[in-house]
């Protein structure tokens, strides 16, 4: 047996196997070399595109291009990621943010989501907005692990993968994150500052953000719970062949097709042939393939768009139906409708909300789900959480989809500036138009200092002169487009009130209004259309037995001036309790008197929503507007028009909200 000291080391060059065995080696170690500092792997040169500027460019293109049978074993992470910018109403939206995400009923018992950071189970939340007033931006992750339920608990695997994130980017990083248990597939949401530890911007290369990120999750995951077994990969092939949605099986069918659409079913491993066959007869069925001869396949234009829209839609079907089980409300699946607000012909839809919910948690997209009165179920996007007030469960609404035309205001406008050398101001309008009011002319210039505010597509001189470019009416639509993308339609609350209390309600409901109204929306005599009419019913009963109706030749006729007499009513009859609780004196507020004090809150009356305005001895109640939100405990003034307020904030003028 030799002694393990017994060792004679053959010195040499490595290059002294023969000059073709070392340049391979060296070019090897070349080749990692540039790879590794973000280069192309190859001699030629590469076109710039940006992706490895920042921190991690080196290690997310090493990721990214690591071995395939390696990355092929590794179990799944999904990461969804958005970059936000701060600067402006970006902190609004970053406080929303943290709100929602720590909303109730999202831990395994319901609870409240809590954040935690790398070393505390609970941090303050607004602690870390403080820290991030004057960032330029903020990161938002959400890391959804395949195996995520097998996790009796995500901080863990969440802290390993940003201890792993700051050794790749080489910084401390700041971040908070909340652990959601309330979908099928467990996730974290993760809220990361957007400065390094020096406190200048993070900068983080698109590569790690699209794939490095995503690759360590996974290399966390799989150091858990092993590399996935044959098995594992077999059984998820199996079940992508009957889904209706795009596959890793469609990726490689799309992948394999030729200039002209065809492909092959055949595959030397029988396995892979067996799955391309039946996902090729299941593409037939959805009339998405078409067999030209026994193993050559035609795949229909557009296939990946197709599957993938199919794929929304289904997740949507889903969601509508957990939605209205969960309510013990009955509809057929089949009568279940998509709203698509870019659909023209699409007519707005009436009807009780069942649910509002977060279709997008990264990008703050919400969804209603509306009973309507045509029998069926309504699914809408309603856009950013923000665009659209509360609407809790019950309420009656209307959903009209956005128009993007531009309107009568923005063509005056472009009118009055063709024939003042592409200038408008309110003076200009009323010599234009002799027959119009300077408030009216008001309502253009808040029509375009709301252009201007979002878009910059109109230009405003110091002394109150406003540029307008020959392009106006696109420029118009494009600030339309942009509106609608962020809010697709324009939820309206018709009623807070249900049906059942609607019906003996001593005030103008909704139900009134849809009574005397000469153009109300037809109900379906099923679903919650069936609802409205007997609901409708018995308050024609209740309205003859209070005198406000008489049947006459079986027919029911409404006196006039029903639904004032009604709002008259309950206003004094709610004001009388708020004057005994206030201590202060009730004064009705009639069209053409003004309307000062402090606005102290909203009413909700069964006839509408009003804005109760307080002064030092007396209070009024006026018809609420959403913008009157933000100036709750402000003093306010305006004139009341009608059933409306003309409302002035600040003492600029054309600043007024009609």
């Amino acid at each position: 047996m030799f002694d393990d000291d017994d060792f004679k080391p053959k010195l040499g060059k490595i290059r002294s196997r023969g000059a073709k065995g070392g340049r391979k080696f060296l070019h090897q170690v070349l080749a990692a070399s540039n790879l590794a500092r973000g280069g192309a792997g190859g001699t030629g040169k590469s076109r710039f595109t940006g992706s490895r500027i920042g921190r991690g460019a080196g290690v997310g293109h090493v990721l990214a291009n690591r071995d395939r049978y390696a990355a092929f074993r590794q179990r799944r992470v999904i990461i969804k990621s958005r970059i936000v910018k701060l600067a402006g109403k970006g902190m609004n939206g970053a406080r929303a943010h943290l709100r929602y995400i720590q909303r109730d009923g999202v831990t395994r018992e319901g609870e409240p989501g809590e954040l935690y950071g790398a070393e505390q189970d609970r941090v303050d939340g607004k602690a870390f907005l403080e820290r991030s007033e004057g960032d330029r931006h903020q990161f938002r992750f959400i890391v959804s692990a395949e195996d995520g339920a097998e996790y009796d608990d995500l901080k863990l695997l969440t802290r390993r993968l940003m201890a792993r994130m700051e050794e790749d980017l080489a910084t401390h990083l700041d971040w908070v994150a909340v652990d959601h248990y309330n979908t099928g597939h467990p996730h974290t949401h993760i809220l990361l500052r957007g400065r390094d530890e020096r406190d200048n911007d993070l900068i983080i290369a698109r590569d790690y953000i699209t794939t490095g990120m995503r690759e360590r999750a996974a290399e966390i995951v799989s150091l858990d719970f092993g590399p996935r077994s044959d098995v594992e990969i077999e059984n998820r092939l199996r079940r992508e062949v009957e889904q209706e949605r795009l596959t890793s099986i469609d990726r490689r069918l799309i992948r394999d097709m030729d200039d002209a659409g065809l492909v092959t079913a055949t595959n030397r491993d029988a396995f892979q042939q067996s799955l391309r066959v039946g996902r090729l007869q299941k593409l037939r069925r959805l009339s998405l393939a078409e067999e030209l001869r026994p193993g050559r396949w035609r795949l229909e234009e557009g296939l990946e768009d197709t599957l993938r829209c199919m794929g929304e839609r289904g997740d949507i079907i889903k969601t509508m139906h957990r939605e209205m089980a969960g309510k013990n409300i009955a509809r057929s699946p089949a009568d279940y409708v998509v709203l698509d607000p870019g659909d023209p012909t699409v007519k707005p839809v009436i009807g009780r909300v069942v649910a509002r919910g977060l279709s997008d948690e990264l990008k703050d997209r919400h969804y209603l789900i509306v009973d309507g009165i045509d029998g069926r179920p309504h699914y809408v996007d309603i856009g950013r959480g923000e665009a659209t007030e509360p609407t809790p469960d019950g309420n009656i609404v209307r959903v009209t989809p956005k128009t993007t035309e531009p309107r009568r205001v923005d063509r005056t406008v472009a009118e009055v500036a063709a024939a003042n050398d592409g200038r408008y101001t309110i003076d200009l309008h009323l010599k234009h138009d002799p027959r119009a009011t300077e408030e009216y002319a008001e309502t253009h210039v808040r029509r375009l200092e709301a252009i201007r505010r979002t878009t910059g597509g109109v230009a405003r001189e110091p002394n109150g002169t406003w540029i307008i470019a020959p392009d106006h009416i696109d420029k118009v639509v494009e600030y339309e487009r942009s509106q609608a993308r962020a809010a697709p339609v324009i939820v309206e609350k018709l009623s807070h009130l249900t049906l059942d209390q609607q019906v003996g309600a001593n005030g103008a409901t909704w139900l009134d209004r849809e009574l005397v109204s000469d153009h109300r929306e037809p109900s379906r005599d099923s679903g919650f259309g069936r609802e409205v009419c007997e609901a409708q019913a018995r308050r024609r009963q209740w309205l003859i037995a209070e005198g406000y109706a008489h049947e006459e030749q079986d027919r029911v006729v409404y006196r006039a001036n029903m639904l004032a007499t009604l709002r008259r009513r309950e206003l004094a009859r709610v004001s009388g309790q708020l004057s005994d609780q206030l201590g202060l004196a009730y004064v009705e507020t009639r069209s053409g008197e003004p309307v000062e004090g402090t606005l102290r809150r909203s009413v909700e009356l069964a006839s509408g929503k009003y804005a109760l305005v307080e002064k030092s001895r007396e209070f009024t109640l006026v018809p609420w507007r959403p913008v009157l939100e933000r100036h709750i405990g402000k003093q306010v003034s305006g004139v009341r028009r009608g059933d409306g307020v003309s409302w002035t904030f600040g003492r600029q003028r054309g600043m007024g909200i009609s």
